[in-house]
């Protein structure tokens, strides 16, 4: 009997002890969490009016989606109608705290429905054409742009209306076939300025590498969509990587939701890094997704001129393409009295512009996959402009491969091809020279 009771002693004396060991190992941990969140934000956890809100990522159009995206009969990939173009806030203009512009009708970013109706006889409609640095040009750059027409005395007077026909990943002879397919319905135009060159040289090679002809579409645009309406064209890797990338998203759901319901700073840090591993592994499936080839275009219900595979021809061709899409803008317009700039825009692989450390950390990228076509492609885009088709054609070409060169804030935000807002400023003010120039020949 005193056995008995000496072992239940014991018993419960143990079970004391583990917890109070597990309830010190809890305080413990709580507090180090607490110390490290300060240390990370400057908060008390419990107090910190800074936590956003985690949620799992979109579905994008690599996976199960077309809510953002969709393929236009004329110009291939475009986003669908009322599609936020969300702006960093690090580029957003002082104080500026509206909500982002949304895509229109058609699915280019604008408050206008298109075609949009000239209001009155002093409106002056300028077109902006080309791809993403286009459409990144009429967020952060157009504003600057309008106020620098307005203050010339040949526009003195006219309401300046900037139109946004650029989409992301566009490339002649897409500008060439949206400007007259908008013709063609009636829309018109004081002036258009098309802002290209980059996507030509760089997006070119890709195609031809995935069985698509340079002057199509952009392959790596193009094929999540058509790998969506004919899943013929989903290879097993592809189908394997879209799987990982659902479990992942999913991965994430389940650890968003557990951090914004959780009160313990110690379950928030380890949970925190548990999502952030998660989310890297998960960005970079899709970078992984999007490399991976999918099965030849000739097996889609979506027919896409084969790939010519001539090797060294091929940037000439591309050359050549660009420019005769642009001479043909100018004859489209030319012939309705209406002023044409070409923009050859500039880019971090072409130029003699000296970065600062902290912007070549961010804009230069060694791995790029444009980097090398871009700087085979270039010097004969520039031949082009100088003493090629567009010189022949009378073009009015802003060369801007140098614009940036004596510049010392940062004028890249990526290591793509896309500016600042400070560039993009930079880029207006030359933009608007160029255009009243065309002006006074």
């Amino acid at each position: 009997m005193v056995i008995g009771v000496f072992r239940a002693t014991n018993v419960r004396r143990a079970l004391s002890l583990v917890a109070i060991n597990v309830l010190v190992f809890l305080v413990a941990a709580e507090v180090l969490a607490l110390a490290v969140f300060y240390y990370q934000h400057g908060w008390l956890y419990y107090i910190d009016p800074n936590i956003p809100p985690f949620a799992a990522p979109a579905e994008s159009r690599d996976e199960t989606t077309l809510a953002a995206v969709g393929l236009h009969p004329y110009f291939g990939p475009i986003h669908r109608p009322g599609i936020p173009f969300d702006i960093p806030p690090e580029q957003r203009a002082p104080g500026d705290s509206s909500p982002p512009d949304k895509t229109n009708n058609i699915g280019f970013v604008s408050p206008h429905d298109y075609p949009y109706a000239r209001r009155s006889a002093d409106e002056y409609i300028v077109g902006i054409f080309g791809g993403s640095v286009a459409a990144w040009f009429c967020e952060l750059g157009v504003a600057r742009l309008v106020g620098d027409l307005s203050e010339q005395p040949a526009l003195r007077g006219r309401s300046i209306v900037p139109l946004c026909f650029a989409h992301e990943g566009y490339k002649q002879p897409q500008q060439l076939l949206v400007l007259s397919y908008f013709l063609s319905i009636g829309q018109t135009f004081d002036a258009v300025v098309n802002i290209d060159g980059f996507n030509e040289v760089a997006l070119s090679p890709i195609n031809e590498e995935r069985g698509f002809d340079a002057s199509m579409p952009s392959a790596a645009h193009m094929e999540p969509l058509i790998n969506l309406i004919n899943q013929a064209t989903l290879t097993r890797d592809k189908i394997e990587s879209l799987t990982t990338i659902l479990r992942l998203r999913d991965r994430l759901a389940a650890l968003a939701a557990r951090l914004n319901a959780t009160r313990f700073a110690a379950v928030f840090v380890v949970l925190e890094r548990i999502y952030r591993a998660t989310e890297q592994e998960y960005q970079a499936e899709r970078v992984r997704f999007d490399a991976l080839p999918s099965n030849p275009p000739s097996s889609s219900v979506i027919h896409v001129t084969p790939a010519r595979r001539d090797g060294e021809g091929l940037m000439a061709r591309v050359a050549d393409n660009w420019a005769t899409s642009s001479a043909m803008m100018q004859s489209l317009l030319a012939s309705r009295g209406v002023k044409y700039l070409h923009v050859l825009q500039a880019n971090q692989y072409f130029t003699s512009r000296r970065f600062s450390e902290a912007e070549a950390r961010v804009a230069l990228a060694q791995d790029s996959p444009f980097k090398a076509s871009v700087e085979r492609g270039y010097p004969l885009l520039v031949k082009a402009v100088q003493s090629g088709a567009l010189g022949h054609a009378g073009v009015n070409v802003l060369d801007a491969t140098h614009l940036f060169d004596n510049e010392p804030a940062a004028v890249y935000v990526d290591n793509c091809c896309h500016y600042t807002r400070r560039g993009n400023e930079i880029l207006a003010d030359a933009i608007a020279r160029a255009v009243i120039a065309g002006y006074q020949r």
